[in-house]
This record gives structure tokens, sequence and C-alpha cells, in this order.
């Protein structure tokens, strides 16, 4: 890879603090066995203390790839199989909430086509969320969430995000391995790989075993808005944006759970992406069920990308032929967007320690590194 690439990346990094308000920023590009680290801004504002390598991040949805492959390795096992209903595993748990069992498969809760709601918009989260000290979720708790509203579209309809539908990945992942979920891809992802600073963060954790930014978040609800009264197509317009920078870091993450709560660095994250998205983890028909892809549309991603099993591909047709595949999590005080060629030989992790509000610094480094632009 030439240096102009790794100084218009550089460029795009400066962009991102001096224009977007980036706290920091990091982006490690891997490409033909070299590897580039560019960091702008800064992983602490009190101290002014620089991003530096090898910082635990914590990767927000980003993780539902690693729930996915746990359950991709357990059907290569022949332990279960993406077209079981849920009603085998986790019998009468989605009735409860108005869902049907029977017809909603893991397939579905993978690709997001199950028909459950936008657990991320529930009252009960968002209160959580903005209460202190912020109460612990349990794994059961999350799951009754998950099917606390009505379904918002049949089963295998249309893909709808939502966290509910990892929930229940997860209980169904303890259920058959008799293992908590984060035993499970301990043994299925993270030791195969060798993933030494990788870890699904215990659900009462409050910081990190090493070198992390401070996560920042300057955005809240508007004065006077009720939770309740959120929805999938006004939420935006309900936010203030203009909030100082408050941090975040110490906040527990057990919300995340199935759904998104793995811990790890921008060189981990790289190898299990290279893994992922080349075939190296999974057995070939597991690999392949990971990458079929369903529309996403409408989504509020980045343009042209479409979903698979906790990951994203984006449509080689608007990257002049180029395949390239991804993973990506936001939460409260972290961005992460990883990608990759569909060979592995050239991929880029960035971080933020704040949620930017927009997508430009994704879409310029997709640029500089890819040569396609997304627009």
């Amino acid at each position: 890879m030439t240096h102009d690439i790794y100084q218009e990346v550089q460029r795009a990094l400066d962009r991102a603090v001096a224009e977007d308000g980036v706290p920091g920023i990091v982006a490690e590009i891997h490409d033909a066995g070299e590897t580039w680290l560019g960091t702008a801004g800064v992983a602490d504002l009190a101290s002014g203390r620089r991003r530096r390598p090898g910082e635990y991040l914590h990767i927000g949805s980003s993780g539902k790839a690693f729930t996915a492959a746990t359950v991709l390795a357990l059907a290569a096992e022949g332990r279960l199989s993406l077209d079981d209903p849920v009603s085998a595993w986790l019998p009468g748990v989605m009735e409860a909430g108005g869902y049907d069992g029977d017809k909603i498969t893991v397939r579905h809760l993978l690709n997001h086509t199950g028909g459950l709601f936008l657990t991320g918009l529930a009252p009960e989260l968002l209160m959580s969320m903005i209460s202190w000290p912020p109460p612990v979720w349990t794994p059961s708790e999350l799951i009754r969430l998950a099917v606390s509203q009505p379904p918002v579209a049949g089963p295998g309809e249309r893909f709808v995000y939502s966290n509910g539908g990892y929930y229940l990945a997860g209980a169904i992942i303890e259920k058959v391995t008799g293992d908590s979920y984060a035993a499970a891809v301990e043994r299925a992802v993270i030791r195969p790989l060798g993933l030494a600073q990788t870890y699904v963060r215990p659900a009462d954790a409050t910081g990190y075993p090493g070198p992390h930014p401070t996560g920042y978040v300057t955005t809240a609800l508007k004065d006077g808005v009720d939770p309740a009264a959120l929805t999938a197509e006004n939420w935006a317009s309900m936010i203030d944006y203009e909030r100082p920078p408050t941090d975040v870091t110490a906040l527990n993450t057990s919300w995340g759970w199935a759904a998104g709560g793995v811990v790890s660095t921008t060189e981990d994250l790289a190898r299990f992406l290279k893994a992922i998205a080349t075939g190296t983890l999974l057995p070939p028909p597991q690999h392949h069920e990971m990458w079929t892809m369903v529309d996403a549309d409408g989504a509020g991603w980045l343009p042209h990308a479409r979903y698979g099993l906790g990951v994203i591909e984006f449509d080689s047709a608007a990257l002049d032929g180029l395949t390239v595949r991804g993973v990506s999590g936001t939460l409260p005080g972290s961005f992460t967007l990883a990608l990759t060629t569909d060979d592995g030989h050239r991929s880029v992790v960035i971080h933020a320690n704040i949620e930017p509000k927009t997508l430009n610094v994704a879409t310029d480094i997709i640029k500089a590194v890819y040569g396609v632009s997304l627009a």
C-alpha cells in the first residue's frame, strides 16, 4: 500500500477531530503483511493523553458477529440448526410477547428478519441508561425486554434491526451448551483464533484490564421528551446533539450482552474479521450461511450495505466489483468499523471514543483504503 493512502487516511482522521467533534480516533490498516496505525485527537480530554496501539475497546454491535459465529460453530457440530424454530430451544418465551416462536427461526434472529421491535428504543432501556447508578441487566431481564413490545413485521418479511434477536440467540447458545454465553464465545471463537485481548465484558464491569480510551457522549434526549414516545421514525428528532462531552467510560454495558458485549483491540478485531471473511474460522457451509445477505435498505447504515448473520457486506456493484466485508458497532462512548476485502488482503479498523454525528470519516476512509466512493 502506498504512503499516499496512509496520508489520505490521516487527513480523514484529522478532519474527524477538527470538523466532526470526535475527541480521539484511530485507524489500523493491514495490507500484504504491513501494518500502519494512524491517530488523531486524544484518548482523554482531561489529561490530553494520546490514542495508542493496543487499547482495549468496547466494540458494541460488532460483537454480534461473535454471537453469530458461535451459533454457526454449534450448527457445524450438529448441535442445532439455523432452521430450528426458537420455540424448540426457548419454549413459550416468544409467545409471551405475542410472537410465534414456531415460525421464527434461529436464522431470523441472526439476520434481523424475525419481526422483533427495535429493542434499543424500549423506554425501560433508555431510562436505565440515563439513571445513576445504572442498573445491571441480567440475561433473563434482557430476554423479557426483547419481547416486551408487539411484532413490527412477520417472520422473514423484512429486515428490522433489533438487539432483542441477539438476546434470544445468546439464550439459545446457553441452552445448547449448558454453559454461559461468555464461555461459549471463548470456546468457539476467541481461543481458536488466539485473540488474547478479546473477551465478553462481565455484566457488572466498569473498567478495562489495560490501556483504553475515555468514552464520551454529547447527546441526550431533549428536555421534556418522554422515552415512551420514541419510535424508529422520530427518535433522531428527539435527540439533543449539542451537549458538552460527558465521560461514560465507567458505565456498565450489561444491556449489550449477546447483542454487543465484546471488548477487543484493533489488532484482534482485524484478525477476527479476516478469519470470518475468508472462511478460516468456520466450515464452508456455515461460512456461506454467515455471508448470505438480506437487504437492509433504510437501516440508517453506510450506503449500499447489506446484512448477513452478524456481519455487513457492501454491494460490489457500488464498489466497482470489489467485495468488502465488515462489522460495525456503536454504543455510548464508542464507534467501531472494521472492513476487509473478501480475500483478507487489505483491512482497516476504525475506532472513535464517541458516537460520530456523521458517517463522513467512515466513507472518507473507505474511499482512501479501497479507492471507491459510497456516494
